[in-house]
Order: structure tokens, then C-alpha cells, then sequence
């Protein structure tokens, strides 16, 4: 009878032993990332560089699927409502977790701060401000001049109305009290084709998409939002140099988790997503992309979330934006 107990007792030990685990092995199969955009721009391509090395790492594969539409709402509402368990990911821009709750306060589909459980940012862009180089300002102290000399005559681009560059845009006509007007595009090419052409003088974008025109002398550019200069801007200074410090904001791109997932899990995803980080050939592929990888902690990527999230709120109810 104590041999028959001491059996049960044991192999209840054992079972109890395999629980653990099984519990202890996330992730023990396939991993799905929701990139809320369309496959080939810079969110898919940053989110893909980096969770191929998480897989790595990890021993599972990460599946990408891109759901885009509604300015990034459509994914991010699917991935709040995806099981909290880690194995539905999504990623988070400053568009769809500041500037769309902002611009669209209701009938969004997913509450930006309680529906998501923050792991890290992946990377940051530089944002950069440049004008037409037969556009006669060579400094933001010149082009402040020649904008209270000449209110509501000339006019900013940026990739639409109410995302994060016409907010970049409207938040510099609010610090440096000018008065501007904004000309929204589908997407940034067009705006800075039309700022090469001189169709508009000034142009609020992300680095990566102006950098091959400045190089080109096709655009002069006259501030970046960055904590440091560039390299391959040596001579361009921060907004935080001219004394803007509150428009030196880039972009990021972070993971997410479902709001509930388990802290154990939360915790793996982010050790994976910081030694991706840190990998030189990660970091490379990233550079070529515009990108500097992050990798922060979760507590850290939520204070940066709520952060971009508060500023796009006033720059929204600042400046009177409306969707239509």
C-alpha cells in the first residue's frame, strides 16, 4: 500500500513537473505578427528584419500578416481582440496608437492604452522639416523670418491629413507661431515629389523618404527631430539645438501583445526582441531602412506610447483638425 502511494505521489510529481514545462516552453509553435499597413512599406519591412531574428533566437517562426487599411485602425482592432496569450502580435506606430485616436475619438475599434500590453520599441526615424532648394531660407531662423513677414502665404506638404506629418507640421506652426498652410498628399511621395517640383516650399517628413532627394541637393533641409545630429547630416541641427525641443520627436516602430498576456510571456518576447536588436547584421538592415534600433523595456516603450499619445491629442485639439 505506501509502494502504490509512493507511485501515485511520484508520477503526480512527474505530471505536475511536465505542466511546468509545458508552461515554461512558450513559445512552442508558430508566432503571428499583425503589421497594420500594407506589405513593402517601412512598418513591414522593419517588423520583418527584426521578428526573422526573434524566430530565430526563439526556435519558432514568426508569420507577418498585414492587414492594412484605415490608417493602420483595421489591424490594430484585430489585434486587440486576439487571444492574450502571445501568439498574436501586432505593431505599433505613432499613427495608430496617437495620431488615430486623436483624430478619431470614437468608433476606432481598440482603446490605444488599455487594449494593448507594450514589449519594446523596435526602431525610431528621424523626422526631417526641408523646403525647395530655389526656396530663398537656408536656416529655420530665416524661414521664421520670411513666414511672420508673409502670413498665410506659403504653404507645408506632408503624406495626409491628420497623420503623424501633418501633426510634425502643425505642431511647428503652433511653437514658432507662424502662419502656414497645409497641403495633404496620398503618402509621401507625392508630397515630395511636388516639394522637388516647387509646387510647395516646405515639406514635413520622415527621413528615409527625403534623404535620397537632400543628398541629391534636390531639397534643402533645415532641421531634423532627432536627440542627435546625423552622420550623414553633419551640418543639419536638432530642432532640440534651435531651441524646439518639443518637436524633436521621431517615429517608432514597437510590439505589441494583447492587453492580459502573461508577464513570463511578455518578458520572453522582449529578451528575444532586445538580442535581435543588438545583432550586427539586425542593426545594418535597419540603417539601410532609415531606422535606429531601440529595443527598450516594456515600461519604458509604455511611457513613450502615452507620451506621443498626450502631444497628438493638443496638437489635434490645438490646431482644430477634423476628418472628414
Amino acid at each position: 500500500m505506501k509502494k502504490k502511494f509512493f507511485r501515485l505521489a511520484l508520477s503526480a510529481v512527474v505530471a505536475l513537473g511536465a505542466i511546468g514545462t509545458a508552461q515554461a516552453a512558450f513559445p512552442d509553435r508558430a508566432v503571428r505578427v499583425i503589421v497594420p499597413f500594407a506589405p513593402g512599406g517601412s512598418t513591414d519591412i522593419v517588423t520583418r528584419i527584426v521578428t526573422a531574428k526573434m524566430g530565430d533566437i526563439l526556435g519558432q517562426t514568426f508569420v507577418v500578416e498585414n492587414k492594412g487599411g484605415a490608417g493602420g485602425a483595421i489591424g490594430a482592432a484585430e489585434a486587440a481582440r486576439a487571444k492574450p496569450d502571445g501568439y498574436t502580435l501586432s505593431i505599433a506606430t505613432v499613427s495608430t496608437l496617437a495620431v488615430n485616436p486623436a483624430c478619431k475619438p470614437t468608433g476606432l475599434g481598440y482603446d490605444a492604452l488599455k487594449d494593448f500590453q507594450p514589449i519594446t520599441n523596435f526602431a525610431n526615424v528621424p523626422n526631417i522639416l526641408t523646403v525647395n532648394p530655389k526656396f530663398a531660407p537656408t536656416t529655420v531662423e530665416e524661414l521664421l523670418t520670411e513666414l511672420k513677414a508673409n502670413p498665410g502665404k506659403h504653404s507645408y506638404g506632408s503624406s495626409g491629413t491628420c497623420g503623424v506629418l501633418h501633426l510634425f507640421g502643425e505642431a511647428f506652426r503652433l511653437a514658432t507661431d507662424t502662419d502656414i498652410i497645409h497641403v495633404p498628399y496620398r503618402g509621401s511621395g507625392p508630397a515630395v515629389a511636388d516639394a522637388v517640383g516647387g509646387q510647395i516650399p516646405i515639406l514635413f517628413d520622415n527621413l528615409p523618404s527625403s534623404l535620397p532627394q537632400v543628398q541629391g541637393n534636390n531639397l534643402r533641409p533645415l532641421a531634423i527631430a532627432w536627440p542627435e545630429r546625423l552622420a550623414d547630416l553633419p551640418n543639419v541641427p536638432t530642432f532640440k539645438e534651435l531651441g524646439y525641443e518639443s518637436l524633436n520627436q521621431p517615429v517608432w516602430y514597437g510590439l505589441l501583445a494583447p492587453a492580459g498576456t502573461p508577464d513570463d510571456v511578455v518578458q520572453t518576447l522582449y529578451k528575444a526582441a532586445a538580442e535581435a536588436l543588438k545583432d550586427p547584421a539586425v542593426t545594418e538592415a535597419l540603417l539601410k531602412q532609415g531606422a535606429f534600433a531601440s529595443g527598450n523595456t516594456p515600461e519604458e516603450f509604455a511611457k513613450e506610447i502615452k507620451t506621443q499619445y498626450d502631444w497628438a491629442h493638443e496638437i489635434v485639439k490645438k490646431s482644430n483638425i477634423e476628418l472628414n
